[in-house]
Parts: structure tokens; sequence; C-alpha cells
């Protein structure tokens, strides 16, 4: 039997500069409307300065929040030690027990973002392999060992298990990030990638988990996709397309194949090729007039997907 269908919103950046009040408001209407989870994005300084930790806001969303799912999609681990995070991690996991997914991921759009954190952006990668397993059986409950260059530590533990249950979804397009996924992860975050590309992405996953021994892995894989909403195709496309050159400093003509803008309708008739393709969770980063009509917009996708599944 098929999981149901999730649809997830990421809670838009000026939200938490408007301090606590503004997101338990924000929270709350997403939970009013249904949503089944809430996820951020985790920069340092990007692209000129742009910043926001994941970690602390999900902590923010957490404790805000009773039902619905937080997530970090993604967070930049090799960026930081993997053994302070994973603590922070399990305080997450205190907070909202069975409701926190961890998203990581190597990052890179800005190599000058990761120099400015001490960190070489060749070796990304590498880190990024020393962390994961390294996170893993920190929030398993394990005692670790690491002996490679970049995080050598031994016989470390945490007394919680708070965390035990949280999922961890590796981000990135490369074959590295996907064997990492099969390696280390509980499933695998697509971001900027075609239905039958996803298709594609999820078997390749799977075999990198049965290469590492893996059993039997109950995979949570998502979609991460921009979306504009608006009743005008042409606003939506424009507004989208602002915000998204905002961000990256890149044209959206980049991005235009994968983001989808207009109606609810036409934005779910988009994502319909992915539930087609095996995907049965999405994140929505959705650009609309205001916050309202963000929630509304992944509300009604969230109701068309279900209807046609």
């Amino acid at each position: 039997m098929e999981p149901p269908i999730s649809v997830g919103l990421r809670v838009p950046a000026p939200v938490f500069p408007r301090g606590a009040q503004a997101v338990a408001d924000f929270v709350a209407a997403a939970e009013e409307a249904g949503l089944d989870r809430l996820c951020i994005g985790d920069h340092v300084t990007f692209q000129g300065g742009q910043g926001f930790d994941a970690l602390i806001n999900a902590t923010a969303l957490a404790v805000s929040s009773r039902r619905v799912q937080v997530e970090t999609a993604i967070y930049l681990l090799p960026l930081r030690h993997p053994v302070p995070v994973a603590r922070q991690v399990v305080s997450i996991a205190e907070l909202a027990p069975g409701r926190f997914r961890f998203g990581v991921g190597i990052g890179g759009e800005d190599p000058q973002e990761v120099r400015a954190c001490g960190v070489d952006p060749a070796t990304r990668g590498r880190r990024m392999d020393e962390a994961l397993p390294l996170v893993r059986g920190l929030l398993r409950g394990e005692t670790v060992t690491g002996t490679g260059p970049h995080f050598p530590v031994e016989q470390v533990c945490f007394r919680s298990t708070a965390a035990a249950d949280v999922p961890i979804l590796v981000g990135g397009r490369s074959a590295a990030a996907l064997r990492r996924a099969g390696r280390y992860g509980d499933g695998w975050l697509g971001l900027w990638v075609t239905s039958e590309r996803f298709r594609e992405s999820c078997t390749d996953i799977a075999a990198a988990a049965t290469s590492a021994g893996r059993g039997q892995v109950n995979w949570q894989h998502a979609m991460h996709v921009w979306c504009g909403f608006d009743d005008d195709a042409d606003v939506a496309r424009n507004r989208l397309a602002a915000a998204m050159e905002a961000l990256y400093r890149t044209p959206y003509e980049k991005f235009a194949r994968y983001s989808p803008a207009g109606r609810p309708a036409d934005v779910a008739a988009f994502l319909q090729g992915y539930v087609d393709a095996g995907c049965r969770s999405f994140n929505l980063l959705a650009v609309a007039g205001d916050d309202r009509a963000a929630i509304d917009g992944a509300q009604e996708v969230r109701a068309l997907l279900e209807d046609n599944a």
C-alpha cells in the first residue's frame, strides 16, 4: 500500500525577523490548514550576507507547533562539527518528539560562504562523508569514534535517546549525494530534477543501500519544489523569478522548468508527474502575495494531489 501524500511548506524567511509571535501565528495557520510539515533552509552568509540558521529556526517551530512536522531542508552539515550538531538535533527532538526530520546537504552555490566558515570548498564532500555516520550513530544512541582527518573523535556518546526516530534526509543531485543517501540516509531530498530523474535517482539510492549492506529501508524520499501562487500566471511567475534571483543571484531561466507558477491547480498538475514517478512527499518553497496565500495555496495543492492519488 502506498503511503499517503504529504505536503510541507517552507516558512518564508521574513517571518522569523518579525518575532516570536509572527512565527507562532504562521505555525498555527499552517496547522489549522492541515499541512503536514514546515521546513526551513540554512545559510551562514549566502550571496552577500543572507543567512538563517536552520537549527535555531527549527527550535522556534518546534516550540510553536503541536502537530506539524519540522524539517531542515537543507542544513549545511559540512560547515559544522558533527558532534555539537547532533546534540542540537537531540535537543530539538526532545521538544518535538517524532516530528523532526533532519535534512542535510553540502551546499556550494556560494563558495565564499564555505570559506567564511573556515572550510575549503573542495573538502565539502569528504567532510560530509565523515560527519554523516557520526551523526547517525549519535542519534541512535551509539558510542562513536571517528578517525578521519576532519572530525577525529573518540568514544563519544549521548545519554538521551530522544532522537532515535529522527530521519536523516540527504539532499543533492550528484552521484556522490545519491550514494550518501543510500549508505546513511532514510531518504533523499530532490531539487531541480525532472520526474524521470527522480525515479532513476531512487533506484540508484536503493542500489547504494544494498551495496552498503543495509536491509529493508523505509525510504522517505521527497521533492523540494520552488513554486509561485497567483490566479494570474504571469504575476506568479514574475514574483517567483524575482525571489529566486534575489536569493541565488542567477537568472530565473535556469530554474524555470522545475519551478511551476500559477494557480494551485497548475502547481498540482506539475507535481503529478512526480507522484506518478513514485514521490509521495513534497516541500513547497512557495512565493505568493502574502503568507496566508502561500499557506492556502499549499493546502489546495495537497488536497488536489490526494484526490488524484
